[in-house]
């Protein structure tokens, strides 16, 4: 059993990006405890069928659609959930797009539809739940970055910028909240799989060379999603993860000049492979 299910008795969960990847997973294993989730996306073809499997596994499926980059319908969606569920006791700002092109060749557009989901889509969450946690004085708020926080590489600008405020977001609550008993962990992952680049905007070339790291990496959302709720159910703030993650983490901070050229390096290969396999 998962150390929340005994922290909060009344297994009350809210998860976006819940159809698929890493939301679909946390979800899954919530409910074999029975836990009340809140699922909400914008496929609700797949998010259907992902609350299916959580209603067949003893848990409670409430769906909603959700585009999270819309702070009108995250509110209204937000108060329907604490209206059916009572309160909130695990917070999951876990929906999210992943897109590259070069800095400049990345429309203008597409950093204001990446920040929208990657970084606002965070902030709504945190926004609109936040009261309900203090007045309960209880919850914690799990919030997915990423590994590019640390990484950083090259073409990658508007979604790393995105998860790197995922990261102050979570380290400026963490700081705000513990005098409520509210908990925050920020979740920092290296490639694993999932459909991250299913929205990808800024062309084929970098879509094919993330899928690159992606099929090598190894790791599944299932077990992704088992270590976070393990290790935050300890109450860890940085969550990362695999140790591949913690490594570039020391690498960055003991040789920052020599980590980003190593990132060069490892993007660069990425990229020809891809433009291998485009030919």
């Amino acid at each position: 059993m998962y150390q929340f299910s005994k922290i909060y008795p009344e297994k009350r969960a809210f998860i976006t990006g819940a159809a698929s990847g890493l939301g679909k997973a946390f979800s899954l294993e919530l409910a074999k405890e029975g836990w009340t989730i809140g699922m909400v996306d914008i496929n609700m073809a797949e998010l259907t069928e992902a609350a299916t499997a959580v209603n067949t596994l003893g848990g409670k499926a409430l769906t909603f659609h959700l585009d999270v980059s819309d702070k009108n319908e995250y509110k209204s969606v937000a108060n329907q959930f604490l209206e059916q569920a009572g309160g909130i006791d695990l917070l999951f700002n876990n929906a999210g797009v992943g897109d590259g092109s070069a800095f400049e060749a990345y429309a203008l557009e597409n950093y204001d539809w990446m920040t929208g989901i990657n970084q606002l889509g965070v902030v709504y969450g945190c926004y609109y739940f936040i009261p309900i946690m203090k007045k309960q004085r209880s919850g914690h708020i799990l919030n997915t970055a990423s590994a590019a926080a640390i990484g950083c590489a090259p073409t990658m600008g508007a979604y790393n910028m995105t998860k790197a405020a995922v990261v102050a977001i979570s380290e400026t609550l963490y700081g705000e909240l513990m005098d409520f008993n509210i908990k925050v962990s920020c979740i920092q992952p290296t490639y694993f799989k999932t459909n991250v680049v299913q929205y990808a905007r800024g062309g084929a070339l970098v879509k094919k060379a993330t899928q690159t790291f992606i099929d090598k990496s190894g790791l599944e959302a299932k077990e992704v999603a088992q270590e976070i709720l393990t290790r935050a159910g300890k109450n860890e703030l940085y969550i990362l993860l695999p140790k591949s993650a913690y490594k570039m983490w020391l690498m960055k901070r003991l040789a920052p000049v020599w980590f980003r050229k190593k990132i060069k390096v490892q993007f660069m290969e990425a990229m020809q492979k891809a433009m291998r396999r485009t030919t």
